[in-house]
């Protein structure tokens, strides 16, 4: 080997190397640095804990219950000998670590969850620099899981505040919070999604992300890259009761809001539009003479409630909200709940394969509007028909029950068949066929008589989740 190829191997390896430290170099430099976002945010991350009363009265001692003695008994020095009990008596309690918080305000504003507040006897706020407040509750919002708590505190260290609504799915986040009790530890991930809907949970949009949160996480601030407060972090998913890569936050765009209602009056004011809603499948769409799966489809609209008003009708598909496009139905509720109450807002739905606009003067949210139904089943006229169905005549009784007036049968067996396929189930109360009422079962078998084979068709049926149309297709040898 000549003493070229020998040097032009060298410099490949050479070049080999460097390109390799080049590569490794510049992969460090496109992770995020979250040091000094962390060392200026901390402070004014806050770790909450409750101290919880465990009995009412005297003391206790190996479960023997004892009066309250007075502090200048003599009885307390032999407790004391005895290390069994405070001079007086005094009940028990005990401090629990509950969750997190964050400082909005220099004056000592802070904003957690409601859960981690909810029933506390005692609130004890712990700021970085180990100072210790008792906090007083100035308002809490269980729908949305928020709590505006007040300390007394002067210059305070504050957050700033970023925009939720351009947050993009692949983004880096940062949680800082108190897991299990450990104040101020840092986790990072990214944005998996973005408007998710959890059950229970209709008027929040939250932000997914695979960032590690635990217990003790709660009511802590989501920051992105540029140190802003995106997100209050609130629950995860998770069947051990730990972090299991899913975690979601509330989207500050919903926490201002709330904040400043609860500031400002102590309690939360939601809009109303008064329909319970379902996604729009493939099948649905289709029994809808729809080209593509989207919007909020209407399974009923509530007596007395803006929507009827507004003359919204069953199998209405809302496209549109205020300007707003829907893609799926958990999409309107955060719309409505956000509207202010009192304006007037415009919609639009698709009504038998027709866009129909329609304008809604939007009402507050009742405190409680759920629609209770019963699936009990009564003995009347029966018949059996391509659906493979058996059907029932309502009992004026049921009728009062489900608020009927004059149409509706009930499901008393379901075979294997066209109508099981579609979802219908025994205690399954059918109201519509095909867009049609169904008045009785001589009714429902002339409807069933006319359906089309080999077509989609929407029906809808109430249970005791509430209304839902389901997308029925007769083959051509039911």
């Amino acid at each position: 080997m000549n003493y070229r190829t020998l040097l032009s191997k060298r410099i490949l390896s050479l070049a080999f190397i460097c390109l390799v430290l080049i590569m490794q170099t510049s992969q460090a430099r496109s992770l995020p640095d979250f040091v000094p976002l962390v060392e200026e945010n901390s402070p004014a991350v806050v770790n909450i804990s409750t101290t919880l009363k465990k009995s009412n009265g005297g003391g206790e001692i190996q479960g023997h219950n004892f009066p309250d003695i007075p502090k200048d008994s003599p009885l307390n020095d032999l407790f004391k000998f005895f290390g069994q009990i405070p001079e007086g008596m005094v009940p028990n309690q005990q401090r629990t670590s509950l969750g997190s918080g964050f400082i909005m305000s220099n004056d000592g504003y802070i904003i957690t969850n409601n859960h981690v507040v909810q029933n506390a006897d005692e609130i004890i706020v712990r700021l970085n620099d180990r100072r210790e407040f008792v906090a007083e509750v100035i308002g809490t919002d269980e729908r949305s899981d928020i709590a505006v708590l007040k300390i007394d505190g002067k210059n305070l260290p504050t957050l700033k505040m970023g925009d939720s609504s351009k947050l993009k799915v692949g983004e880096w986040v940062l949680a800082i919070g108190s897991p299990f009790g450990f104040e101020h530890s840092v986790t990072q991930g990214i944005i998996s999604a973005m408007g998710r809907s959890l059950p229970n949970e209709n008027y929040v949009p939250f932000i997914q992300t695979d960032v590690a949160i635990n217990p003790g996480n709660s009511g802590g601030p989501l920051f992105n890259l540029q140190g802003e407060v995106i997100g209050v972090n609130s629950q995860i998913y998770s069947r051990t009761g730990g972090y299991m890569g899913m975690s979601f936050a509330i989207p500050i765009k919903v926490v201002k809001d709330i904040y400043k209602q609860l500031r400002e009056q102590g309690r939360v004011s939601r809009g109303w539009l008064g329909v319970l809603i379902q996604d729009v499948t493939r099948e649905l769409a289709e029994s809808f003479g729809m080209e593509q799966p989207h919007g909020a489809l209407v399974a009923k609209v509530l007596s007395g409630s803006p929507a009827e008003a507004a003359d919204f009708m069953v199998g209405d598909v809302i496209v549109s909200f205020n300007g707003d496009k829907i893609d799926v139905s958990s999409d309107l509720p955060p719309m409505v709940g956000s509207t202010k109450v009192g304006k007037t807002v415009s919609a639009r739905v698709i009504r038998h394969g027709k866009p129909v606009s329609l304008k809604i003067k939007i009402a507050e949210l009742p405190v409680d509007d759920n629609t209770k139904l019963s699936s009990s089943g009564k003995n009347g006229s029966k018949t059996q028909n391509p659906l493979h169905v058996v059907v029932e005549d309502l009992s004026e009784e049921q009728r009062k029950q489900l608020e009927l007036k004059d149409h509706g049968v009930i499901i008393s067996h379901v075979s294997p068949g066209p109508a099981y396929k579609a979802g219908v189930r025994n205690g399954d109360v059918m109201l519509l066929i095909n867009n049609v009422k169904i008045k009785n079962t001589k009714h429902f078998d002339e409807l069933v008589d006319q359906l089309p084979r080999d077509k989609s068709v929407p029906i809808l049926v109430q249970r005791r989740g509430g209304p839902v149309f389901l997308a029925l297709r007769l083959e051509d040898d039911s």
